[in-house]
């Protein structure tokens, strides 16, 4: 047995060991038939005590207290904990009592997962329990879970809170923090309720491709891979746009997606490289129409996780009933800069990026440096929901031109907390212009810009068979459920955020300590005192390993030699 593993974990095996030996399957494939769940008996208990008396529960062993011939123990499940009482006798009514005295006693340890068949009833002082007239193992845990120890205050003492540990083990983390279930459950309110909102507006769901030859639709660097059997490169996509327009031409009326999205971009509190992102396109629509679609929409989500529009963002209070304030892109700006930058070509743009302290580079065109001083200078006010409108051509190769300012196109992003969270044009349905479009991007990508728009001919074909007029919008999911659920960080609402490769310690070996001039016999000890590496050991004191060792020979009765205190003394210089 490999001497990294702790000596819970070694005693845990031998539990599991004693199982089998027991005749007990501590990983049974039979299904088990629960009917009955924590909270719902919590609910309901005192409205209809009767409707318990035969039930089947089955979750995690949280916390124990053993006593004589009867104990408690916490039962959670998916819905929450339950107090669940087990007598000897009554799950051991023949004169073997080994079910008892040994399996739930000795054997069973917390994490382990059991069903219980019993009923529900009041303890004497009021507290609703199970009383178990049949225990199951049903999955046996070779891994102690954390202690976590909850007050009746609520107060929390050795929880589980290291970032790196809780997303990396997302399943430790939701089983001894339930209570972050609920951002996850929030997170599905919010998806539920948009698919909703467009069903009952007869707009279809539809899925498109992941893998894809051109990788369009957005302004980022995407990830790139290599088919095999075709020999040529693909990209995980970046959007999914060009594909729903594509449904458009096709005659659809209104279609819609939600999908991964992959850019290959930094990671930081609001970024995650694969992300979930909402797209939805509606013939006969422009954007002005789009944003009144999206305040009722975003009412809706908002009133489906908390019932009230207006929803706690930290110290704010966000209310996303509509109206909401419209800004354009270039009244921003002058608002919160005090600078009119609409007339201004690109060298009059660099000009104005070095006077307010703005890092730019020379791949930069006049679309990217107007948005480098928006992002530098406006969004961070924009806390309340704010459309900003009417953006530069040059930032937006997708967008209709604006029906009367020249130089703009018909667009919107939806900021909320100083974050932008939606995007959405009167989609261009010009072929010529497109294509136009398309090859000023080519330009900025010859100018070293990797997120500039690859040219896509067979979307420009779709569009020559003719688009009508079409509104479309992209909302990241992510970000909108991270102002549902009040979290200042994008891994706090996935489930499974990237993360950087874990670090693997190397195991140790006994040889690791022998070099040290521990002899071998005493290497297993040092494991049960908790030392499982040569680090581990030398953080020890010293006078204490001596007086442990001793100890430990004593509680094991080993006929082996013990070491002088100037040898153990030895293994720490």
């Amino acid at each position: 047995m490999s001497i990294a593993l702790s000596e819970q974990e070694i005693q845990r095996r031998k539990s599991l060991t004693d199982l089998r030996a027991l005749g007990i399957d501590p990983y049974p494939a039979e299904a088990y038939p629960v009917n009955a769940w924590a909270n719902e008996i919590t609910e309901n208990f005192e409205a209809a005590p009767d409707k318990y008396k035969q039930v089947v529960i089955a979750g995690r062993i949280m916390t124990r207290r053993i006593m004589g011939s009867a104990s408690f123990f916490e039962l959670q499940d998916s819905t929450g904990r339950i107090q669940v009482y087990i007598k000897r006798d009554d799950i051991c009514p023949d004169e073997d009592k080994t079910l008892y005295n040994t399996v739930f006693k000795k054997l069973l340890d917390i994490g382990d997962y059991v069903g219980i068949k019993g009923y529900a009833f009041l303890t004497q002082t009021g507290e609703l329990s199970i009383h178990t007239q049949e225990i199951t193992v049903l999955s046996k845990s070779l891994k102690p879970l954390p202690v976590v120890k909850r007050e009746d205050d609520g107060t929390v003492h050795d929880g589980f809170t290291d970032p790196e540990l809780r997303y990396r083990q997302r399943y430790v983390d939701l089983t001894v923090n339930p209570d972050f279930r609920q951002i996850f459950i929030n997170r599905s309110k919010v998806i539920t309720a948009m698919r909703n909102y467009f069903n009952a507006q007869g707009w279809m769901e539809v899925e498109t491709p992941i893998l894809q030859s051109i990788h369009g639709g957005a302004a980022a660097r995407p990830f790139a891979t290599h088919h095999n059997t075709l020999d040529m490169p693909l990209f995980l996509r970046i959007a999914n746009e060009l594909y729903l327009k594509r449904l458009i031409v096709a005659g659809f009326d209104g279609v819609y997606e939600f999908g991964k999205m992959f850019r290959n971009e930094g990671m930081d509190r609001t970024h995650n490289p694969e992300y979930t992102a909402m797209e939805i396109y509606v013939a006969y629509k422009d954007y002005v129409w789009m944003m009144a679609m999206v305040e009722e929409c975003l009412e809706t989500v908002a009133r489906a996780v908390h019932g009230v529009p207006v929803v706690q963002v930290g110290q704010n209070e966000i209310n996303f009933a509509g109206p909401y304030e419209k800004l354009s892109m270039y009244e921003s700006i002058q608002k919160y800069t005090g600078i009119d930058v609409s007339a201004m070509d690109e060298a009059g743009l660099r000009k104005t990026c070095g006077e307010l302290g703005i890092e730019v580079d020379d791949s930069m065109g006049k679309g990217k440096l107007v948005d480098e001083i928006f992002s530098a200078k406006v969004e961070a006010n924009l806390i309340q929901p704010t459309y900003i409108t009417d953006y530069p051509i040059e930032m937006t190769p997708l967008a209709k031109k604006h029906r009367s300012k020249e130089g703009l196109v018909e667009r919107f992003e939806l900021f909320v907390n100083g974050k932008e969270i939606g995007n959405a044009y009167s989609e261009l349905n010009d072929p010529i212009d497109q294509r136009e479009r398309f090859e000023e991007q080519l330009v900025l990508a010859g100018r070293g810009d990797e997120e500039a728009m690859a040219m896509d001919d067979d979307f420009l074909r779709a569009l020559e068979y003719g688009m009508p007029p079409t509104s479309g919008l992209g909302i990241g999911i992510d970000r909108l459920v991270m102002l549902m659920t009040n979290q200042s960080t994008i891994q706090e609402v996935l489930f499974f955020p990237q993360m950087r490769p874990e670090k693997k310690v190397k195991a140790p070996t006994i040889e690791d300590f022998t070099t040290i001039g521990i002899p071998a016999e005493w290497v297993p000890v040092l494991n049960k005192m908790g030392f499982n590496s040569i680090e581990e050991l030398k953080a020890g004191n010293p006078n204490k390993v001596f007086n442990d060792l001793g100890g430990m020979r004593k509680k094991m009765k080993l006929e082996i030699a013990m070491p002088t205190k100037d040898e153990v003394m030895a293994w720490f210089a």
